[in-house]
């Protein structure tokens, strides 16, 4: 098993990408067969209600999670909640699921999507410079999941 530093998580809804202010987190990768991924979170318990629904609900959750650098890429991953139990005025949310298929990195498919929009230049410059700090969800990836 490997083990790294969670610094942030977003979940994807219909409404785009909801993070979640980690008061800690870590990932672990178990390394096994079944390519299993478990990811614990302690957050704010003002989130359990969100969480607790997700876990009766048994949904799927793609979550996008910056594992140890700030400045790397988030990882994509598809989880359910296991468990969630509070510990005084904060939350532990257990997840587990799999790393999505790689995939070519965000700038540069951002990039090819800025310039599909037929932005050049000082435009495209200021826009990528914002998206880059902002990471709005791709157009691709909003397309495979409704696929």
């Amino acid at each position: 098993m490997k083990s790294f530093k969670m610094l942030s998580v977003g979940i994807v809804t219909d409404e785009g990408l909801r993070d979640f202010p980690l008061i800690d987190g870590i990932i672990i990768n178990q390394e096994n067969s079944h390519r299993m991924w478990i990811l614990e979170m302690f957050i704010d318990k003002n989130y359990q209600e969100d969480f607790d629904k997700w876990m009766t609900n048994q949904e799927l959750l793609e979550v996008k999670v910056v594992i140890s650098y700030p400045e790397n890429e988030p990882a994509a991953f598809r989880v359910s909640v296991e468990a969630v139990k509070q510990i005084g005025d904060n939350i532990s949310v257990l997840l587990k699921g799999r790393l999505k298929r790689a995939r070519a990195q965000y700038a540069e498919q951002l990039l090819e999507e800025l310039l599909g929009e037929g932005l050049g230049g000082d435009e495209l410059l200021k826009r990528f410079e914002s998206d880059m700090r902002s990471r709005p969800r791709l157009k691709k990836d909003i397309q495979e999941s409704e696929a």
